[in-house]
């Protein structure tokens, strides 16, 4: 059966109206909830990042809780509320969503929960398609921190099946739901086999890496390499963007990425040569240094000029093999996380300073190698983004975004064309 005939079928001749978010519920701003607050049993509680590293499109209970006392005092999400992340350090994630189906939980600041009667997975889904993220990115705002107000998600609009019937819309927004939902699941399956082999593949690289007292050598890493933090050439930088050197975004870096080959963007040989300070030769080494996905690791194949928000270390002590330090840097990504979220900004940053005192254990040169051919062939298996496992995720997650962008594809009225 098509397409076009099932959703005819589903619909039942029931138009699809598109309505501005700001008309078919209310956004309402988490407050005052800190990391620090959090305490091994009581009130559920849900920060901003986490919607970022610990959940996916739905969840009925949180990971982490406050004191009753203190939840008294915050706002809280209801069930069939949609919480959403609203400040991020890149475009993509900023406004993430997280259909809530549980009790009562408090919400921390740099999130809001918007508040409606529609099928709250229904919501989720759309705010994941690329027509909502067209919208979306007319509205953000801010450079280094990047994020949406709750007035210009307001103006959004949602494609709603026959709002005057609301039973029959329900219906409808449930059954488009099972559906995607059915992609999810296979996507589910498949992702926890792979999370069995990572955490084999961590076990191994932790016993690797773990060496008694005088045994190795410990180090920091200004004492083994040239630390660089990048810079984003300004929009007023003249022959900035071209098709001459790599420009390295954190967005660029994946989870499982071992060597970078191809970011997204690429500088013109002229803007390059404007920031000699941060071009970053092959076979170094890149770290993201801020946001949710801080510590993220790579080495670079080509010469880059890294952003901002990424430092890179340029190999100075020939003791030292790039491989193994990668492996040991992925190692201690949530070491640097943890150091990152000391700051108490909005943002976990680790700055240059910070980062170049990190101590690293540097054993003989004959046992890196021996340590990171290892590991390499475990990450291989483990991380490929070729084969394997992860191709196979990847493969269901384009068959799930291709039939999610089908099914909430409805026509517009004339009076939301230009939206």
């Amino acid at each position: 059966m098509s397409h076009l005939t099932y959703m005819e079928k589903l619909l039942d001749g029931a138009e699809v109206e598109w309505l501005p978010l700001g008309e078919i519920g209310k956004f309402i701003r988490g407050n005052g909830l800190q990391k620090k607050d959090f305490i091994e049993t009581g009130f559920p509680a849900i920060h901003y990042g986490q919607i970022y590293t610990k959940y996916g499109l739905s969840a009925d209970e949180t990971f982490t809780y406050i004191s009753e006392e203190l939840a008294k005092k915050l706002r809280k999400a209801e069930r069939n509320d949609l919480l959403l992340a609203t400040t991020s350090e890149n475009d993509e994630d900023v406004v993430k969503p997280l259909a809530w189906l549980g009790n009562q939980s408090v919400i921390s600041g740099d999130m809001m929960l918007f508040r409606h009667e529609q099928n709250v997975k229904y919501l989720a889904h759309y705010f994941l398609t690329e027509a909502f993220q067209a919208q979306k990115r007319k509205y953000i705002t801010g450079a280094k921190v990047r994020r949406v107000s709750s007035g210009d998600l307001s103006k959004i609009v949602v494609p709603i099946p026959c709002p005057d019937n609301p039973e029959k819309s329900l219906a409808i927004q449930a059954e488009i739901v099972r559906i995607l939902d059915a992609f999810t699941a296979m996507t589910a399956e498949l992702t926890a086999e792979l999370n069995m082999r990572k955490k084999q593949y961590n076990y191994y690289r932790d016993q690797l890496l773990s060496f008694e007292e005088g045994e190795v050598e410990w180090k920091t890493l200004e004492e083994i390499g040239h630390i660089v933090t990048g810079r984003t050439p300004r929009s007023s930088d003249k022959f900035a963007w071209g098709d001459d050197v790599d420009f390295v975004t954190p967005s660029d870096i994946k989870n499982g990425m071992r060597n970078i080959t191809c970011p997204s963007r690429r500088l013109s040989a002229e803007g390059a040569a404007s920031m000699p300070k941060v071009r970053i030769p092959s076979g170094s080494l890149l770290v993201t240094c801020i946001g949710a996905d801080m510590g993220k690791t790579v080495i670079n194949a080509n010469e880059c000029i890294p952003n901002q928000q990424i430092n890179a270390i340029i190999l100075t002590d020939d003791s030292v093999q790039v491989g193994y330090l990668f492996h040991v840097l992925t190692a201690m990504r949530e070491t640097l996380r943890r150091q990152g979220e000391l700051g108490g900004g909005t943002m976990p940053l680790i700055n240059k300073s910070d980062f170049s005192k990190i101590v690293v254990p540097v054993p003989s040169y004959e046992e890196q190698n021996r340590i990171a051919t290892i590991l390499d062939k475990f990450d291989a298996l483990t991380n490929s983004i070729i084969e394997g496992l992860p191709r196979e995720i990847e493969l269901r997650q384009k068959q799930y975004e291709y039939y999610r962008d089908l099914l909430l594809s409805f026509p517009r009225s004339h009076s939301h064309e230009a939206a």
